[in-house]
């Protein structure tokens, strides 16, 4: 054989070589990307099930605390607008204004209930706020789970060389699902009878 077709041969061979290790490299990155992505959709929906869920559980909270303080609507309609802000985001940075401005008026219809010893004996007003914590509670675990999930994914985005195609193939940084005021989510509403 000749020299000069063993080179072709090799630097055929090493191009060939190359160029199957980088197809691999793009389409395990291209699966993990999705991987991850599949993954934060899916944290985001346990976040929008628990929402729903505490969405739910306000109007039967309201109607415990009105049958005792008729005359607070204003208290009222402002944790219902909000209830209803918070069912209506759609993204992790309208779900987070809405969560201070829920949070907020939350602590506002419980500020209400303490003043009403009856109310706060209630048996069922009791079950609605154990329900409403442990909600708040899984609602604080979706949270970090997604947040989690937006983090590995927007890390996996960015570094290189992944960051060459990632945005070419569709793949753009997803958003942390975080609040305003982080005091007004630190602890769920609780009132201590």
């Amino acid at each position: 054989m000749d020299s000069a077709l063993v080179g072709i041969l090799i630097a055929v061979g090493i191009v060939v070589v190359l160029a199957i290790i980088v197809g691999i490299y793009f389409w395990a990155t291209y699966n993990s990307l999705v991987t991850l992505k599949v993954r934060v959709d899916e944290a985001w929906s346990d976040i929008t099930v628990q929402l729903k869920r505490r969405g739910d559980l306000i109007p039967n909270i309201i109607s415990s605390v009105k049958g005792y303080a008729s005359h607070e609507s204003g208290v009222f309609e402002s944790v219902t607008k909000a209830r209803a802000e918070t069912l209506s985001a759609t993204t992790p940075a309208e779900a987070a204004v809405a969560e201070t401005h829920l949070q907020q008026s939350l602590k506002s219809i419980f500020a209400v209930a303490e003043a009403y010893p009856q109310l706060q004996a209630s048996q069922n007003f009791l079950q609605l706020q154990s329900e409403l914590v442990d909600t708040e509670d899984k609602i604080q675990g979706a949270r970090r789970f997604y947040n989690g999930g937006v983090r590995e994914f927007n890390t996996k985005t960015q570094v290189f060389p992944n960051t060459v195609f990632a945005k070419r193939l569709g793949f753009t940084n997803r958003d942390f699902f975080e609040v305003a005021e982080p005091s007004a989510i630190a602890e769920p509403p609780r009132v201590q009878f």
